[in-house]
């Protein structure tokens, strides 16, 4: 009897730990579900068209781009600037201060914040470094440039018995006879071989003869002299 009630007791307490243990047993075979990963994030660059532009950059940005320099006229070497000329002066960064003047008939031009700068009987070069010196009292590091764009003072005077007479440019090297052909040729009645080319030299009124005659022939010519601004020729 007591040996029979000892077996259930076991069997009893063999099913209540396989039922404790159930759960536990079952816990720790199962095995862990996978974990979803989600990628990493790729940081996008902006694009350099999309990046705002601060007014500090856009300053500099212009401040490197080269002024666009208009093309001038042909100077001769011994040019020097005067009246009723056409300048373009340029101000690299200071674009408020360049612009097309014209020399006045007493030999300045007038420019913004600078005012009036003396540019008769100067070079380009010689105007260039006079305008970058003034400038420079309002500016920081003034780049100038000048160009020519018209040569109005460059003149010779035709008077007399000539086909066209009054002042014709003298834009590069000119002789007497080629003057006398751009101005129409000498006169029906006149005394061409009276011709005389007046010229100012060292302060002196000095003149040269001309005998269009002999010079047409191919005689004497060293009579064909070359013009220098301000001759005058007169055709009796």
């Amino acid at each position: 009897m007591k040996k029979t009630q000892r077996l259930r007791i076991a069997t009893v307490a063999t099913a209540l730990t396989a039922v404790c243990c159930a759960p536990a047993y079952a816990q720790t075979a199962a095995p862990a579900p996978a974990q979803k990963t989600t990628p990493a994030a790729t940081p996008t660059a902006t694009p350099a068209a999309a990046q705002i532009a601060t007014p500090a950059s856009t300053a500099q940005a212009r401040a490197t781009v080269a002024p666009v320099v208009p093309a001038g006229v042909p100077t001769p070497p011994d040019y020097v600037i005067g009246p009723d000329d056409m300048l373009t002066i340029i101000f690299w960064r200071e674009k408020d201060m360049s612009g097309d003047v014209q020399v006045r008939p007493d030999g300045k031009i007038s420019l913004p914040l600078i005012n009036e700068v003396q540019a008769s009987g100067l070079t380009p070069e010689q105007l260039r470094l006079t305008v970058t010196e003034a400038a420079g009292k309002f500016v920081e590091d003034p780049a100038v440039t000048v160009v020519v764009k018209g040569i109005n003072s460059r003149k010779v005077f035709m008077l007399g018995q000539i086909g066209k007479p009054g002042p014709f440019p003298l834009g590069g090297p000119t002789t007497v006879l080629q003057m006398i052909a751009i101005a129409g040729g000498v006169g029906e009645y006149s005394k061409s071989d009276k011709i005389v080319i007046m010229r100012v030299e060292n302060g002196k009124t000095v003149s040269h003869k001309f005998n269009y005659k002999d010079v047409t022939e191919g005689k004497n010519l060293q009579q064909n002299i070359d013009l220098k601004p301000g001759d005058t020729i007169i055709v009796p």
